[in-house]
Formats: structure tokens, C-alpha cells, sequence
């Protein structure tokens, strides 16, 4: 009986252990921000089936998630490895996994190594055009993570790392390049780069003494706050365009107006002089904008 007891113990703690390991994987990247770009993804996914009658496969869409997962952590899990000594100076940042010694870098390493693998099979699983651009994919979204040691640009690289989600569903769909999957694609890299300079405000003052480079260390806080507004209207615009050409319905413009409103939220309540407000709330605004848009656009998709 006690033998029994201690192998119970045993399988216990080892399913205890295994859980906690996921966990700090999964706060490494930062995987509830992967809501973010798949809502659009899916978006893309939806009209390429619709708009060429492709008869849905549910195997080819769990091939484009497994792609959208393993992407966004390769992409987040290089960023943390890279950034590891810069993250263990920031009092903001030196909690997160690798400073603080939660996931080793050898360790964070590897798991980004398997992720791309996994992304780079599954991409050429999809079709050829897909196995093809996979490599050119992982270099925008592993690149970005150097960016920002020689250009304020890097948000907007940022942007692009996630901007190619709604190019590549739809490329997994049809194999070929369109017009209006680029659109969109110019709507996230917008949308993103605007956040993401707000999101920059918080470290303004750290970026400088430390040489890294970002729009708020180029510019004040209130030029950046412009900047982003600037790029938040552009998203706008291209989600009309999107909307407009490709004759979507009624949904889909209550999806855009819920999504304008949370861009307004955004600014009214991240002002330059609320950094501090900055914190969870953020990404899950963000991740809300995306996921109401996503969902009206889809529906009024399917409901032709």
C-alpha cells in the first residue's frame, strides 16, 4: 500500500512539475498575445475559402494554427533570449523568465530551435509556396528582435511579423498572392506599430540611457502619441478598403466600429502622461479589438 501511495506521489509531483513547465513557456512568449494576429489570420482564412468556394478542410486549418503558434513562439521566445541582458537592467522587464532564471538561456534557445522547426515542416506540409516563404517568414519575425539596436523603425517591424499572419492563411488556402489579403496585412502592421509605440512610452527614458532605439526616443512623448494615432487611422483606412472592395455587410462594419472604438479607449486612456496605466489591460484591449473585429468580419462572411 505504501508503495502504491509513493508512485501516486511520485506521478503527482512529475504531472505537478509538467504543468508548471507549460506555464513558464507559456508566459515566456506570452501566449495570450496570440490573439493579436490570428483573429486576423483566421479572417484571411475565411475569405479565401469563401471567396474561391474551397470546401473547408479541417485539417489544412490545424496546420495553419500549429504554423501561427509555433511562428509567434519562435518570434517571442528569440526576443526573450536576445534581449536577456537588456531585460535583466530593466526594473520593468527583469522578472520576466530568462533574468530572473525561471527558463535557462540554453533552454529558451532550444525551445525556439523546435518551434521554428515544427513551423517550417508544417509550412511545407501546407503546400510548396508555403514550404517556400517559410524560411523568408522566420527571418522577419526572429529579425525584429535586433531592430530596435539601430532603428526607431522597429515597431513597425513588429508590425510586419505579424502583418504577414493574414497573407500566409491565405496563401494555405489558395497558393497564389492577392490584393486583398495584403490589405488587411497593411491594417495589422499599422494597428501593431501603433500599440506598440505606446506600449514603448514605459521604457522611454531607459531606451535612451541604454543607446536602444524606439519612436518615443526619437521623438516627445506627445509626437509619438501622434505617430501612433497617425498609424491607427492608416489601419482604419485599410480596413475600409478591405471592407469596401470586397463588399462585406453589416457585421462586418459593427466589427470595424467596435474595433474603432477600442482604438479610441486606447488613446483616451494611454495617454503620455498615464504610462503607468499601461500594464495588463493593454494587451487584453488589444487582443479584444482584434477578436470583435475578427469575429463580425467572419460571420458576415459565412452568412452570404
Amino acid at each position: 500500500m505504501a508503495l502504491f501511495s509513493n508512485k501516486v506521489s511520485r506521478k503527482g509531483t512529475h504531472k505537478f512539475r509538467t504543468m508548471n513547465q507549460i506555464k513558464t513557456y507559456a508566459s515566456l512568449v506570452k501566449f495570450s498575445h496570440t490573439i493579436f494576429a490570428l483573429p486576423f489570420a483566421l479572417t484571411a482564412y475565411v475569405f479565401a475559402l469563401t471567396s474561391t468556394d474551397t470546401p473547408f478542410n479541417v485539417l489544412l486549418l490545424i496546420k495553419i494554427l500549429i504554423c501561427m503558434v509555433t511562428a509567434r513562439n519562435t518570434a517571442m521566445g528569440f526576443n526573450r533570449w536576445a534581449d536577456r541582458d537588456i531585460d535583466a537592467l530593466n526594473p520593468r522587464t527583469a522578472s520576466r523568465e530568462i533574468p530572473a532564471g525561471k527558463v535557462s538561456p540554453r533552454a529558451a534557445l532550444t525551445f525556439v530551435i523546435i518551434n521554428a522547426l515544427i513551423f517550417v515542416l508544417c509550412a511545407i506540409w501546407i503546400n510548396p509556396l508555403c514550404g517556400a516563404l517559410s524560411p523568408v517568414a522566420l527571418l522577419v519575425i526572429m529579425g525584429y528582435s535586433r531592430t530596435k539596436r539601430f532603428t526607431s523603425l522597429a515597431h513597425i517591424v513588429l508590425g510586419l511579423s505579424l502583418g504577414i499572419a493574414p497573407v500566409g492563411a491565405y496563401l494555405a488556402v489558395t497558393g497564389y498572392f492577392a490584393f486583398a489579403p495584403l490589405v488587411l496585412s497593411a491594417a495589422v502592421i499599422s494597428w501593431t506599430a501603433g500599440f506598440d509605440i505606446l506600449y514603448a512610452l514605459q521604457d522611454r527614458d531607459f531606451d535612451r540611457a541604454h543607446g536602444l532605439h524606439s519612436i518615443p526616443t526619437r521623438f516627445s512623448p506627445t509626437g509619438s502619441a501622434i505617430i501612433s494615432i497617425v498609424l491607427h487611422l492608416i489601419t482604419l483606412y485599410a480596413i475600409v478598403v478591405f471592407g469596401v472592395g470586397n463588399e462585406f455587410g453589416t457585421l462586418y462594419w459593427i466589427g470595424t466600429s467596435i474595433f474603432t472604438l477600442w482604438l479610441v479607449a486606447q488613446h483616451v486612456l494611454y495617454t503620455p502622461k498615464k504610462v503607468d496605466r499601461i500594464g495588463k489591460s493593454f494587451g487584453l484591449m488589444n487582443g479584444a479589438a482584434s477578436l470583435s473585429f475578427a469575429v463580425c468580419a467572419i460571420v458576415d462572411l459565412l452568412v452570404r
